[in-house]
């Protein structure tokens, strides 16, 4: 599938990090270090906008290393960008560490995913099927 993409950081476009990676690591299009103090959030620009064909959608997912080492995730996770929007990408990073994080300019942070979706219609009823599980949720499932 092809995507149109202007690119306007000073950055290479995201990438698969490997053959068979789902997601393609975005950078933030920075000039200079950010810090994002604990427990603090901001919005990070990439410097990319797009045109996603009907019936996509690109989902923005955090990286699991910046994750796991740094306590920095996505908030709105997974976000999506809707075919219909034409601005810049920008990613909602939040640390949810102890400790404040510098992010380096052109420092992956997040991956981009393509995924398909469908539409619905809504169809009013009072009723709806019964299961085995019924209305259970949250842990309902779980080995007892």
């Amino acid at each position: 599938m092809k995507i149109k993409v202007i690119n306007r950081s000073a950055f290479d476009l995201p990438q698969y990090a490997t053959e068979h990676a789902a997601g393609l690591d975005v950078r933030a299009n920075l000039t200079e270090p950010l810090t994002i103090g604990s427990l603090q959030r901001t919005m990070v620009p990439t410097g990319l906008y797009v045109e996603i064909p009907e019936g996509y959608e690109i989902q923005v997912r955090p990286r699991s290393g910046l994750a796991a080492k740094h306590g920095i995730t996505c908030l709105n996770t997974p976000g999506t960008i809707d075919p219909d929007y034409r601005g810049e990408i920008k990613v909602i990073l939040a640390n949810v560490s102890n400790d404040d994080f510098v992010l380096q300019p052109g420092e992956r942070i997040a991956q981009l995913v393509v995924a398909q979706f469908v539409r619905i219609d809504w169809t009013p009823t009072d009723t709806l099927s019964e299961t085995n599980r019924g209305a259970g949720g949250f842990g309902s499932t779980g080995v007892k």
